[in-house]
């Protein structure tokens, strides 16, 4: 994770900004100061949520540790989706193993999917939802592991649930169905709440920014406040700034290269960009099942910025990945610790 020197103290109105500050940590008391005194509190809030220790998940008998990065592996059990084809949900045995190898080769959670969520894909009744993602749940809870649930359905919510899963993974961030907020609330599960400008079935309409990075912070921060308002913990919120989704390749650019601000919020990180559009169109239109190059290096810019979630296709690459950074960072924090050595 990067460790930084100078901060950024931004007031906006409207997508504008106002008025910015750049300082030290030691000069920012005096930059809250010259903020006018009804934003004052909130500057405070976001100034501890980047410095904020969040503590393990408990997902059934395993511990997630989010004092560094977990990897969440990808089980998509859906007939159109963008990255396998399908081939999961033709071959419940090859995706049952799909989920063995994820497992161990390092996956911390297992996210089961049974809608494709990609620009004009078909709407899904929620009962063939429910019928594509119980059976992987269970598998996948039976082989021990930790699973989200990838739906924005309350009724798969609850079956999954029910079936043995532990987390919540609306990209709607609880919008699409009313019932949704409440039944998470009382679930007493982890959420994860994704930005998406579109509303209804097109996740991806509406995406026109002035300013994509605070408005997607700004967004994203009232999907918590309504999370909380509406009875669940704040401990129990993850957000996820939704590469790809309505926003344009500059637009996701901007957000990458924005990903730390978002720990002003004060809570855990999720990134996922695994074999997005971007990264094809980045490396002359590359098939999605030609993208690992880019899907692994964004997710390293994932754990460089703190992430505490990388969502990915290629589990094992990106472990490896990870492993390797974390050698790099410890090594570096360590005095050259082994210079020299082989």
């Amino acid at each position: 994770m990067n460790y930084a020197h100078l901060f950024a103290v931004t007031t906006t109105r409207d997508g504008e900004v106002v008025q910015r500050d750049l300082v030290t940590a030691g000069g920012i008391d005096a930059a809250f100061g010259r903020l006018p005194d009804s934003v004052r509190p909130e500057a405070e809030a976001q100034w501890a949520g980047l410095t904020a220790a969040h503590p393990p998940l408990q997902l059934g008998e395993r511990t997630i540790r989010l004092d560094q990065p977990q990897i969440m592996g990808i089980l998509n059990v859906t007939p159109d989706s963008f990255s396998d084809g399908g081939k999961f949900l033709d071959d419940p045995e090859e995706a049952n193993a799909h989920a063995a190898a994820m497992l161990e080769a390092g996956a911390a959670i297992v996210d089961i999917g049974g809608e494709s969520t990609r620009p004009g894909a078909a709407a899904v009744w929620e009962g063939d939802e429910i019928k594509r993602v119980v059976p992987a749940v269970e598998h996948c809870v039976a082989m021990g592991a930790a699973v989200s649930v990838d739906t924005r359905r309350p009724a798969v919510m609850e079956a999954a649930l029910a079936a043995g899963a532990h987390v919540i993974n609306d990209v709607s961030a609880l919008r699409h169905d009313p019932r949704s907020l409440q039944f998470a609330a009382a679930s007493g599960a982890p959420v994860i709440l994704m930005h998406a400008p579109g509303e209804g079935e097109d996740l991806h309409a509406g995406g026109i920014y002035g300013n994509v990075v605070f408005e997607v912070f700004d967004w994203l921060r009232a999907a918590r406040d309504r999370a909380v308002e509406g009875g669940i913990e704040r401990q129990r919120i993850i957000l996820d700034p939704g590469i790809g989704f309505g926003k344009s390749m500059a637009d996701n650019l901007a957000l990458l290269n924005a990903l730390p601000l978002f720990h002003a919020l004060g809570q855990p990180l999720l990134l996922g960009a695994s074999r997005k559009r971007m990264v094809g169109a980045l490396s002359n239109e590359a098939p999605a099942h030609k993208r690992l190059g880019g899907s692994v290096a964004l997710a390293l810019a994932g754990m460089q910025a703190g992430y505490q979630l990388i969502r990915v296709h290629d589990v094992y690459d990106t472990v490896q990945a990870r492993n390797v950074w974390r050698g790099l960072r410890d090594a570096a924090l360590t005095d050259f610790a082994g210079l020299g050595e082989a």
